[in-house]
Parts: structure tokens; sequence; C-alpha cells
């Protein structure tokens, strides 16, 4: 079905105050927070929320809305998996770690403050646990079944949209660190964990570049503007594998260059790991009791 489709019905535009609505809620329940309940959850004289956390937020949001907006959104959901695809790594690549590098740990505590909810969230950080939960939602999130019933149903598609954003700040948070009395990886650690992250998701994305049919019938459909379906797949394919691999590695490098410089500042010369650290770390990831 490729020329099927004018540029003008491609690029026409279409409200979406649904994703307005929850983008602006983002926005606003956050400066209420920092606004009404920063006062009185900081100490006097000590920073409510630093510049740099409430510019994380916002262009976390940012890209949320970006992506779940036309015209990215409608090309994804209409016509190309590979936008589909752009769209997903956006919100968990991108977004989720800004997010959390927004969010000031007095207000992690507060939105933690039940009991039950803060020993979940101790529980789903955990390095293992985190690493198995973002993986598996990975790969149901490319079940072609669950794909193509999100495609025709709306609802469907909002909530895996839900559990992939969810997943991706579980998945981020040992990297981000954002609690204190939640710290679990040396920097070595964070390393390691992100090579692992950067692993499962090259089996689907295999499966995309190198089929020979369209995997998901919905696509295989609809009009493709500028390429066919299976074009379109191996573009996907691409970049989950590579532009997903870029992201992941990007940080790995940020981290190692960090702690690099940290280490020669403190006169200690090449960075090393002493074994009680690497005990430690296997703690971390319940290898080791």
């Amino acid at each position: 079905m490729t020329g099927a489709l004018s540029t003008s019905d491609l690029f026409a535009w279409h409200a979406h105050p649904d994703v307005w609505a929850l983008m602006i809620a983002l926005l606003a329940g956050y400066v209420a927070a920092i606004a009404y309940l920063g006062p009185k959850k900081v100490p006097a004289g000590q920073v409510i929320v630093t510049t740099r956390q409430k510019a994380c937020w916002v262009l976390g949001v940012a890209i949320l809305w970006i992506g779940s907006d036309w015209p990215i959104h409608d090309i994804a959901e209409r016509y190309l998996f590979s936008v589909h695809m752009v769209q997903h790594t956006m919100f968990s690549l991108i977004a989720a770690p800004l997010l959390l590098l927004g969010l000031p740990a007095w207000l992690l505590r507060t939105i933690l403050a039940p009991r039950w909810l803060f020993r979940l969230t101790r529980f789903l950080t955990r390095p293992f646990v985190a690493l198995v939960i973002f993986n598996v939602v990975i790969v149901l999130t490319h079940w072609p079944t669950l794909v193509n019933l999100a495609l025709e149903h709306h609802a469907v598609h909002f909530l895996l949209h839900v559990v992939l954003v969810t997943a991706s700040l579980i998945m981020w948070w040992p990297v981000v660190d954002p609690l204190p009395e939640l710290k679990r990886l040396s920097p070595p650690g964070k390393m390691l964990y992100l090579f692992l992250q950067s692993i499962v998701p090259t089996v689907p994305a295999s499966f995309l570049t190198f089929g020979s049919r369209p995997l998901y019938s919905f696509y295989a459909h609809v009009p493709h503007p500028w390429v066919n379906a299976i074009t379109d797949q191996r573009i996907a394919g691409l970049i989950m594998k590579i532009g997903g691999g870029l992201l992941l590695w990007t940080v790995i490098a940020v981290i190692f260059f960090s702690w690099n410089a940290r280490e020669e500042s403190q006169g200690s010369g090449t960075p090393e790991v002493p074994w009680e650290d690497f005990e430690r770390e296997l703690e971390v990831w319940d290898m080791r009791k």
C-alpha cells in the first residue's frame, strides 16, 4: 500500500485532549507539590528543588507529551511501526530517567509514605528484579497478539503505555538513585546493570530486523508512506537495537568518566573496586547471601 497515502492525510492535525489533560496534570501537580508541600517538608534554609531537577521534570514531561501527541502518536498508531518504536524509545529510555532525575528526595518520600508502598518500591527496584520486570515488559509490548490488540483498542494501547513507563521508571531507579536510603549500586555495578539491560531487547529487535514477512498483521494492512511494511519493520528493529543500545552505552560512558574523574580528584589514581565493594555488589544482586 506504499504511496496510497497523501502527505496531507499523513500530517492532518488531530486533537488529543486526554493527552493534554494528563500532561498538564503532571506539570501542575509538580508545581503544586513544590509550592505547597515543599516548605512543609524541607527545613528552612535548605533548597526545596534545584533548577536541574525542575528542568529534568519539565523535559521528561515534554518528551512524554511529544511522543503521545500528534503527529508521532497518529503516525505510530495508524501507519508506521518504526515511528511506534521511536515513541516507545522516547518513553522508556529518555522520559523515564528524566522524570526520576526531576523528583526531589523529600517528594519521593512523601509519595512513598505508606509503609507498604515503600516496601514494594524497595523490592521492585532491586537491580535483578528491575532487570527482569523491564525486559519482560519489553518482550510483552512487542508480542504480535498484544500489539495488534493495542492498535485496535485505544484503552489497551493507553494501558500498555502506562505499563511501559512504569517499568521504565523501575528500570532506571538503580541507576538514578533518587533516594539515598535505597542507594545500592556502585558505578561499576551501574555499568554492569545497564550492559545487561542492553542484551535482551536485541532478541525482539533481531526478529524485526531479519524477518521476511510482517510480524504484526495490523501494520501489514495499513497504508505505508515512503516505505513498505517489511522495510518499516526492519527500520523499527534497527531503532530498537542500535538506537536503544547507543542511548544505554552513552549513559554507561557518562557513568564511567564521572567515576574516573571523581577517583582522580580524590587522588586515588586509576579507579579500582575493592573486594569488600565487590562482595556488597553480589549481595545487592542476590548472588551472595
